[in-house]
């Protein structure tokens, strides 16, 4: 397996990528990487041998390391990626690909939460049947077919994942619904249990989900509020302003990381600087059993709610119980 086999198959593997239609930035070294991990194939090996490979995406990066050692994908180590890139693997390639039809993510267990961390991803039927012709008379042939049947899968599988999606109402008795997955079942007894009895009348505006950046978003009522929210900055999952009080209830509803802790007050208060309102930081849980496994890292002076103990919360120290410790009441 020399460099030079490397360079070739990753350039074919580009020349697909543009072929398909992926968009320019999607047509480079980690995508093609990605699409050769997916498809189980090595240097020396010829398209038609293209094959299956169900990977998560740390797998995926291990994979490139030892198939394809020799194209540089680092600075410490030229032939890994470094692990702080497996974001900009799943969001900039593996994401697109599933767009394109190339990748399938988890046909094992479709209703699995988006970031879960048994995803996995493996080609799709009609890519393999489509590659194994690349560079062959029948590649266009083979091109045209896979479009088509693309395109009529869509609208099937669009119906699919809609019947899992989790429904949420909100205060206001609209319906909103998220992605599949414990999180977004969690964010739903936020919103619906937690809300009524902790901020009644509250109004919901900021309501993130896993599967789109945001359900509900209210830019020019947070405005009036004072806030000016940054677009690249990690919004708490659910945002309510009591109305009563005048409180801004920040909550992450955590099932497998990301609680409260003093490295997130520090975060969400320099992305609500500004806010009239006072703050109020909660963690919210499904189970006692999730609260006590991250209940050593919840900051003080914020509070913590079990899903499963609705009409309770767990205030950690401070010298009032759910409220803003920045501002008078």
């Amino acid at each position: 397996m020399t460099k030079a086999q490397q360079e070739k198959k990753l350039d074919e593997a580009k020349e697909i990528l543009a072929a398909i239609g992926m968009p320019p930035r999607q047509q480079n070294t980690r995508t093609a990487l990605v699409l050769l991990s997916m498809c189980n194939l090595g240097p020396t090996q010829e398209w038609a041998e293209v094959s299956s490979n169900t990977l998560g995406i740390t797998e995926c990066m291990d994979w490139m390391a030892i198939h394809y050692p020799d194209i540089p994908k680092g600075t410490k180590d030229p032939s890994r990626y470094a692990p702080n890139s497996r974001e900009s693997v799943r969001k900039e390639s593996v994401h697109q690909l599933i767009d394109a039809g190339i990748l399938v993510k988890n046909s094992d267990a479709p209703g699995r939460a988006t970031n879960d961390k048994n995803n996995r991803y493996h080609p799709s039927e009609l890519a393999i049947k489509a590659l194994a012709n690349f560079d062959t008379p029948a590649w266009q042939n083979s091109l045209d077919e896979f479009h088509a049947e693309w395109e009529k899968l869509t609208e099937v599988w669009a119906a699919e994942r809609s019947v899992h999606r989790v429904p949420v109402k909100l205060p206001d008795g609209t319906e909103v619904k998220l992605s599949p997955g414990e999180h977004s079942e969690l964010i739903g007894a936020v919103v619906e249990r937690f809300a009524s009895q902790f901020t009644p009348g509250g109004t919901i505006v900021y309501l993130g989900d896993t599967g789109s950046k945001w359900i509900v978003n209210k830019p020019k009522y947070l405005a009036d509020l004072g806030v000016v929210v940054d677009a690249h900055g990690k919004m708490p999952d659910v945002v309510i302003h009591y109305t009563e009080r005048d409180w801004l209830v920040l909550v992450e509803a955590v099932t497998s990381t990301g609680p409260v802790n003093g490295l997130r007050v520090a975060q969400l208060k320099e992305l609500f600087a500004g806010a009239r309102p006072g703050l109020v930081f909660v963690t919210a849980f499904q189970t006692k059993r999730m609260f006590r496994k991250f209940a050593s890292e919840i900051a003080w002076e914020t509070e913590a709610w079990v899903a499963e103990e609705e009409t309770h919360m767990v205030h950690f120290n401070g010298e009032r119980f759910l409220g803003p410790y920045d501002k008078a009441e």
